[in-house]
Formats: C-alpha cells, sequence, structure tokens
C-alpha cells in the first residue's frame, strides 16, 4: 500500500516539474493576432505576455475607435494563447498522471 502512495507521489512530483518546464517553455511560443482588416497586430507568448502591438497610423486618428480594436484584438490574442497553454498542460498532467483522482489535478498547477 505505502509502495503505491509513494510510487504515485514520486510520479506526482515528477509531472509537476514537466508542468513548470512547459510553462517555461510556454514563454518562447508567440502568437500573432490581426484585426480582420490588419490595421492592428498583437504578438502574445502563450503564457499571455504581450510582446508587441502593431498600430496603422490610420487607427491613431480616433481614440475610441483605436480601443475598441485593442480590446477585440488583446481578447482574441488572450483566448488562443489560454486554449494553447491549457492543451499543453493537460497533455503534460494526462502523460503523467493518466489515472489522477478527481481533485489531485490541482496539486500540478
Amino acid at each position: 500500500m505505502f509502495g503505491d502512495l509513494m510510487g504515485m507521489m514520486g510520479k506526482l512530483k515528477e509531472t509537476q516539474e514537466k508542468v513548470k518546464a512547459t510553462k517555461e517553455r510556454l514563454n518562447s511560443v508567440s502568437l500573432q493576432e490581426t484585426s480582420s482588416d490588419g490595421l492592428l497586430a498583437v504578438t502574445i507568448t502563450a503564457n499571455r505576455t504581450i510582446k508587441a502591438i502593431d498600430i496603422d497610423d490610420q487607427l491613431l486618428e480616433d481614440k475610441e475607435q483605436l480601443e475598441d480594436y485593442l480590446i477585440l484584438t488583446l481578447n482574441k490574442a488572450i483566448e488562443k494563447a489560454n486554449q494553447i497553454q491549457e492543451k499543453e498542460l493537460a497533455a503534460v498532467a494526462k502523460e503523467g498522471m493518466p489515472n489522477l483522482p478527481p481533485g489531485m489535478d490541482s496539486f500540478l498547477k
């Protein structure tokens, strides 16, 4: 019984380390989201760090329009980053702990 528990705890620690390494790797995964008309482009990491914003001069003439573009484009970029991060971390967790008891996945975060 204790051997199984110790093995499971060791596996959990190993999986936690893999999750940490995956999160660090996601810092180097860049995504670009562009407005539908190409006037605004945002570059963000899979960990949701904004790296660059490229604004067409035309948008600088209307503050409200620029704000709307930023909100829409940043939200789309963040959503993409969230999806990639969740997919990557779920794959690591499932690989490391395929029969994880309910509620134990919180230890991996």
